[in-house]
């Protein structure tokens, strides 16, 4: 008793409510209420359009809050209504738990800890055992692939992502979502990571009682909902979130730094920095306007060179060179796919513009690659001369 009074008083001073999204969970939802009311009255349930006796069971807990859908959207909508509800009582944090009886309400006080310990927002996420006989294959598998592309996606290694028992720091994490069924809970902490919220593990304990939890995850649906997503957020990951990490990290060093760090006190290899160079160049000069950052970081991180000089070269095509570069591709592309169209006075045709940019296109990849050729190698002997240069001793 007196553990729970802490606790209570705890969730009280730390501003946490409990979000609880249900559908058609009426042989469990009463076990769940009960549970969690022995902590707290800052409760919310999302009544998620369900056609069983759920409306009649919420009607004798007249203490909590609850929100009601005509229809049946999703859980990620029932998530995302629950969260917004917490947002405008201005609570700090949301706890959400499931309403199908796997999670243990007892296991609330862990977050509560955790919460309590923590010098920063720090979103939860309860790692459930899934090595249990009774844990289905298929939840089993689904956890190791969510967690693999976490990880792609975020470099950040936990062992559930699945789990619907977590701790959100509503002022810490995004105000808008996209998407509206299970793939929400995907969405919700890659997109936190990218914030730079300390998103963790807490082990928690867990229940798969075949005879009385109804699950309403539609394998072949879902499963494919969440591949789409999976394909989005590592999209974003190499085209968006590692370049503009790189910018942040890059703005804070001065260029004095980066020629040492990067190009003379570099633990790369010559050969390591000629090539960041040479891509660095290559992508400069290639049609690629617009998102030849995003491609060239993205490569670098691929091929494990280094960004920051990829980087600094890439910007090789700055707006005084622009004209040149496009001058000497047309040049080099006419060599290679001459014009057969001739150019009357009072008018261009279509195919004498398509031509012109044929031979911008092919004239601009082969001036990329000789050019990364050059300075590449310039680069390398260079580099290898700074290194044989012998330290004088005073």
């Amino acid at each position: 008793m007196v553990e729970r009074e802490t606790i209570a008083g705890e969730i009280k001073r730390l501003g946490i409510v409990v979000i609880i999204p249900t559908y058609n969970n009426e042989k469990t939802l009463k076990r769940v209420l009960d549970g969690v009311l022995l902590y707290t009255t800052d409760v919310i349930v999302v009544n998620d359009g369900s056609t069983d006796t759920t409306a009649t069971i919420l009607k004798q807990y007249s203490q909590i809050d609850v929100i009601t859908s005509a229809r049946n959207q999703g859980k990620g909508m029932a998530l995302r209504r629950g969260i917004k509800r917490a947002r405008f009582r201005r609570y700090q944090y949301a706890i959400t738990i499931d309403s199908d009886g796997q999670h243990y309400p007892s296991d609330i006080p862990v977050f509560v800890n955790a919460i309590t310990k923590a010098s920063h927002p720090v979103l939860l996420i309860g790692s459930r055992n899934m090595n249990q006989d009774a844990v289905p294959r298929k939840s089993s598998f689904g956890n190791k692939f969510s967690n693999f592309w976490y990880w792609f996606e975020t470099g950040i290694k936990l062992t559930d992502t699945q789990s619907g028992f977590r701790a959100y720091p509503l002022a810490a994490i995004s105000q808008k979502y996209y998407t509206r069924k299970f793939e929400f809970e995907i969405e919700i902490i890659v997109r936190a990571a990218w914030r730079g919220v300390d998103v963790q593990n807490i082990p928690i304990r867990v229940l798969y009682d075949p005879q009385e939890r109804v699950s309403h995850f539609r394998p072949f649906k879902d499963f494919t909902r969440i591949s789409i997503l999976n394909t989005v957020l590592v999209f974003l990951t190499f085209f968006y979130i590692l370049p503009r990490n790189f910018f942040w990290s890059f703005k804070k060093k001065r260029w004095s730094d980066f020629v040492k760090e990067n190009i003379l006190g570099s633990t790369d290899s010559p050969v390591k920095k000629a090539l960041s160079i040479g891509l660095g160049v290559f992508m400069g000069i290639a049609p690629f306007w617009g998102f030849q950052t995003a491609i060239t970081i993205t490569l670098a991180v691929f091929l494990r060179l280094n960004k920051v000089l990829a980087f600094v070269f890439s910007n090789i095509s700055f707006a005084p060179l622009i004209p040149l570069v496009i001058y000497a591709s047309l040049v080099v592309g006419s060599l290679v796919y001459p014009s057969s169209t001739t150019v009357q006075l009072d008018r261009v045709s279509l195919e004498t513009v398509k031509s012109h940019i044929w031979q911008y296109i092919i004239g601009s990849f082969i001036l990329a690659g000789v050019m990364a050729v050059l300075i590449g190698s310039f680069s390398y002997f260079f580099i290898k001369l700074y290194r044989q240069k012998p330290v004088s001793v005073h």
